[in-house]
């Protein structure tokens, strides 16, 4: 129409921010499942309409400008914004089917989703769960990105303008080895622990008021089952999940649990999602599913 003005494409927006982040076209394009010649043309014509240079080329390499990554940033949002659109037309027609992005955090995966899953599948037959398995800082940061719909993960945890379901409490064990009797105090024990980045391993020390006890911090963990090793070999004594426990992380191995005195240490788990989602209706009702399993 007569006076009508040109705006960007969603399409063209995404082929710049694909090239942004990676600075590579062959790379972006096979990311967009298009073929380097046709991203190549759409972020010239990206150029043209803007008038404005926002990639540096040579011959070896690409490059953004300034004004490339400025726009790439706001790109971000409004492709976000569209993907929500497409979401809340799939929640109308039905919330519980479709592809469902869900993070989870290595102290949870490995132990909740294998005797989850095959009822969720049951219960939800249509819906599509992808999962991305990772530290809970990035699982967030791809969560407020749109990478992800939801995040399983553990509390305590500053979440920012998220909307969190809880889906119950998991109490923390003493695990140590065969024959060592433990000290009253754990903090005089050799406490073994997960290296930094995991939050569980600030999520017990809180729970067990534990700040001040002593660390090997020649030995920390990247997983639990590489704590339960390492008490097995008697390096020391460590905090477990039940969640972990009641998955059979010990069995086989020489070591003794003890639960907690006192009040009972524990870490809760929760769902996580954006406000801004249109998907509430089916977070929920996976919330409500996890947490049902989480009782048993």
């Amino acid at each position: 129409m007569p006076g009508m003005k040109l705006i960007p494409t969603l399409r063209q927006l995404r082929y710049l921010v694909a090239v942004v982040e990676r600075c590579h076209f062959g790379q972006a394009a096979a990311a967009c499942n298009v073929s380097q010649s046709t991203l190549s043309a759409s972020i010239q014509e990206l150029e043209e309409l803007l008038g404005a240079s926002l990639l540096e080329r040579t011959k070896r390499s690409v490059v953004p400008t300034a004004l490339g990554r400025s726009i790439a940033e706001r790109a971000r949002g409004l492709l976000k914004g569209a993907e929500e659109l497409m979401d809340v037309a799939q929640a109308s027609r039905d919330p519980l089917s479709g592809p469902l992005h869900l993070g989870v955090i290595p102290t949870i995966g490995p132990f909740l989703l294998p005797r989850t899953l095959p009822k969720l599948r049951e219960n939800f037959p249509k819906l599509q769960l992808y999962l991305r398995e990772d530290q809970t800082a990035r699982l967030l940061e791809r969560l407020e990105s749109g990478e992800l719909d939801a995040v399983l993960l553990a509390l305590p945890y500053a979440l920012g303008d998220l909307e969190v379901m809880n889906l119950g409490e998991d109490p923390f064990s003493i695990v140590y080895p065969a024959g060592h009797e433990p000290a009253a105090n754990i903090a005089d024990e050799n406490l073994l622990l997960l290296e930094d980045g995991h939050c569980l391993r600030d999520q017990a020390l809180a729970a067990c008021e534990l700040e001040g006890a002593r660390r090997n911090a020649g030995f920390n963990g990247t997983s639990l089952h590489t704590l339960a090793q390492m008490v097995a070999n008697g390096l020391g004594v460590t905090l477990m999940p039940r969640m972990a426990l009641d998955a059979g992380i010990l069995r086989g191995l020489d070591v003794t649990v003890r639960p907690l005195t006192g009040a009972v240490p524990h870490r809760r788990i929760g769902l996580v999602w954006r406000r801004s989602s249109a998907r509430t209706e089916t977070f929920r009702a996976l919330a409500e599913a996890l947490r049902e399993e989480l009782k048993k």
